[in-house]
Formats: C-alpha cells, structure tokens, sequence
C-alpha cells in the first residue's frame, strides 16, 4: 500500500499536504537513491497531475502547497515570487536566543554539484531577512561546550525573502544553530538529543503559511502541526503553553 500524505487543504484550484521529515519533494540528482517523492505520492494519492509551486527542504517538515494546473501553478508562482505571503517556521535552537530580533544578512546562494552545475559561480550574496521570536527556554545542568550548563530556545521565525536554506543558515549566523541541522548545527549538541531524548531530524517545521487564494480571493490559512517527535520534545519540556494547540496536536486528516 503507498504511503498516505497527510492533506490539510484541497480545493480544485490547489493542494496543501504536511509534508513529513526526510521527504524530497519531487526527483533530484542530490539524492539519486531515493525512491519517495511528495509530489509522486500526492498525484498517485489523488489521481491527478500536481505541479510544486515552492520548496521545502528535505529534512523539514509542515506546509507544502501543489497547484491542480500549470494555470494556478502560475499564479502561485507569482505570490511566492513576490512574497506576498506570510511563512511561519517553528525550530528548536541551541542557546538562549534575545526575545525578539531581526536577521538582516545576505547569503550567497548554496549551489548543488548536481541540480545546479549549470548556474552562474561567484554570484552576489542576495538579501535575505528573518524576524524571529522567542517562545520558550530551557536549561540543562550538562556540560556541553564550554559551559557547565546548556541551554535551548524554542523560536518561531518568520522569513522575509526566500534564499535556500534560509532559516537554518540564519540561525547559524547569530551563533544559535537549529538543533539536528547536520550541514549547519553543530554536532555536539545534535548528538545530546539523539542519547538523552531519542531525538533526532532536523527540529525545524514550516507550521503555517497565509496567503490570498489565487482564485477565490480569499485569505487562506494552511496550518500544520509539529511532527511527534517534535510534539514529544515540547511536552517534555513543559512548553505546550508556549505555542497554539492546532501546532501540537496530531490531527487525522
């Protein structure tokens, strides 16, 4: 039996899924191995042609929208170049990060060996921002790095411009890596996780996605919850209160 995506909106205009962790969203020469793609399993799932109107990484999981037309995929096109929208990404990140800040930092585009040997080298870094806010902390009597304690943050960022890897290279940047992140974290703090809370991934999740429907004219809002392993984490850190309840609770759609 194929596997079942979870659909959190469908109209025939478009298609929103929750995209699990480790899924690729359509074919790529990054991995040649794999066998599962999102946009593969959705048109089998329901028997119609998709046709993917942005990216989400790899080992990020949450909101993923496919137009039903080359039409609307079009014109979903257009609002994702333009950004009139609204993207929400929840991430659990080490240290304690400031309760509200704004990363204005230009990024030179991550090129792939495969997907992108034919792109332009030395291109400019390209302006890119990310409002944060932080939503919970903890700490921990464990000596990870230098310190004798460590400390995590529960952060929602809200990107501004849509550069690869964006977010996870954000957080980087402001000495606050996103926990699991195996290009951009750091090791140590990855693999405190994977003992102590059998956690491992990468804790980032594009929770939410606001737009105006290309068709109808309406605002549309595409809300999906945390994986449960993210959602275990959050209970065991007692931060339930610190995020929306339609964000932790496993849904069966």
């Amino acid at each position: 039996m194929s596997e079942i995506l979870p659909i959190i909106y469908r109209d025939e205009y478009l298609v929103a899924i929750n995209k699990p962790s480790g899924l690729l969203v359509h074919r790529s020469e990054i991995d040649r191995h794999e066998t599962r793609f999102a946009m593969q399993l959705l048109r089998d799932q329901i028997g119609q042609m998709v046709y993917p109107v942005h990216r989400l990484d790899k080992p990020t999981s949450g909101v993923l929208v496919f137009a039903l037309s080359s039409e609307i995929a079009r014109q979903l096109g257009d609002i994702f170049a333009c950004h009139a929208l609204t993207k929400t990404y929840v991430a659990l990140v080490r240290g304690f990060t400031p309760e509200h800040g704004i990363i204005d930092h230009p990024l030179v585009e991550e090129q792939d060996k495969y997907t992108d040997k034919k792109a332009r080298a030395n291109k400019p870094a390209q302006e890119a921002i990310t409002e944060f806010n932080t939503l919970a902390q903890i700490e921990f009597p464990f000596s990870i790095d230098k310190y004798p304690c460590t400390r995590y943050s529960l952060v929602q960022c809200t990107p501004q411009t849509g550069r690869k890897h964006q977010i996870r290279r954000h957080m980087k940047h402001i000495s606050h890596p996103i926990i699991g992140d195996a290009k951009h974290g750091k090791g140590n703090h990855n693999r405190f996780f994977q003992e102590k809370f059998a956690c491992d991934g990468l804790m980032l999740a594009a929770t939410e996605m606001q737009l105006i429907h290309p068709v109808k004219n309406e605002a549309l809002i595409l809300t999906a919850p945390l994986a449960t392993k993210f959602i275990h984490i959050i209970h065991q850190f007692n931060w339930g209160d610190a995020l929306p309840s339609s964000w932790i609770t496993a849904q069966d759609y």
